[in-house]
């Protein structure tokens, strides 16, 4: 449960929903934080106004939420938002964050402004009903933000960029794998490889080839095996491990949800693996596809995908952008719309 303050307040740090990057912190009583939840706009409570705010009431820069998350303790949100109008900071800013603190202890601009704020309020910034009213003395909750603002953004974009990779995987590989799906069970050979391939219904070849590209994603990392550079290369190899995988489960009969690779390929990401790990986990996955055993190859897949996710954190890749690879391919031959 959300946890106020002796003041009834509680600090609320905003990030654009698109790119991870702080946009203002501000604080909200209850009310505010309920009329946030209950419109899907933003809201703040004026320490110096004493009132409740919707952001955006004056200039139009309005932040529509996305998602909203708390902190440990339960008593800090970090709230994901769509910023209308370019700009969050009442000076005319993108982010109130515009300033860099030099050495010497001057500021340094390094945003442009958006809009002009005498144009929007019509007086001096410093009296507009939008100032973020950022806290005097920050709670322990957010010591990390003021002691070190660089560590604890990239802490708060990671884990952002983490959760919405998350919403997107699953439904991007489920859409991924009926195309497979589909290939199997409408024979156009003559038109698709893929198809001919599920065709053939020859899982020893499949595993073979599955095997060939494991050998080539470790190449990639090794600095072995080079077309474009590492980033683009571990993307390339990465979505043909999972495009052999996928053949093999269609191949198998598999549902998705025996395997769900989607799962498998988180755990190989955050899994931390050692490479020799991660050089057992391909062994036993070609081990595992080679049986008949549907129960086991489910298990196989799990292997074969949480690789590819291994790969993507070493080479530091998004998970998305393999699935991306091959959805892609798929859209251009109109089996993905």
């Amino acid at each position: 449960m959300l946890t106020f303050d002796r003041q009834g307040l509680v600090p609320a740090v905003i990030i654009d929903d698109s790119t991870g990057e702080v946009l203002m912190v501000a604080f909200m009583n209850e009310e505010a934080y309920q009329k946030t939840r209950e419109t899907g706009y933003t809201h703040f409570f004026s320490r110096s106004r004493n009132t409740i705010w919707r952001k955006g009431e004056q200039s139009g820069n309005v932040q529509q939420v996305r998602d909203m998350f708390i902190n440990c303790e339960e008593n800090s949100l970090l709230i994901s938002v769509s910023q209308e109008g370019g700009a969050a900071c009442h000076e005319g800013y993108r982010s109130c964050y515009y300033r860099r603190i030099l050495p010497d202890g001057s500021y340094e601009t390094i945003m442009e402004r958006v809009f002009d704020p005498q144009m929007i309020y019509h007086q001096p910034t410093t009296l507009s009903s939008e100032s973020e009213e950022f806290p005097i003395a920050i709670d322990s909750s957010l010591n990390e933000l003021s002691e070190n603002r660089t560590e604890y953004r990239e802490k708060m974009i990671d884990s952002v960029q983490q959760h919405q990779i998350e919403q997107q995987l699953e439904p991007l590989m489920r859409q991924l794998y009926d195309a497979y799906l589909y290939l199997r069970d409408h024979d156009m050979s003559e038109q698709s490889n893929t198809s001919r391939l599920l065709q053939d219904n020859s899982p020893t070849y499949l595993v073979s080839r599955l095997s060939d590209e494991l050998q080539e994603l470790i190449g990639v990392l090794h600095g072995e095996h080079i077309h474009s550079g590492q980033t683009p290369d571990t993307v390339l190899e990465g979505s043909q491990v999972g495009y052999w995988l996928f053949l093999l489960a269609s191949t198998y009969y598999l549902r998705y949800d025996d395997f769900l690779p989607h799962e498998a390929m988180l755990e190989g990401y955050n899994g931390q693996w050692s490479e020799a790990k991660a050089l057992e986990q391909w062994q036993e996955c070609v081990n595992l596809l080679s049986t008949h055993q549907q129960v086991v190859i489910a298990q196989g897949m799990r292997l074969g995908f949480s690789f590819i996710g291994w790969a993507c954190a070493v080479s530091k890749v998004s998970l998305l952008a393999p699935v991306e690879y091959d959805v892609e391919q798929m859209r251009r031959k109109g089996l993905i719309h």
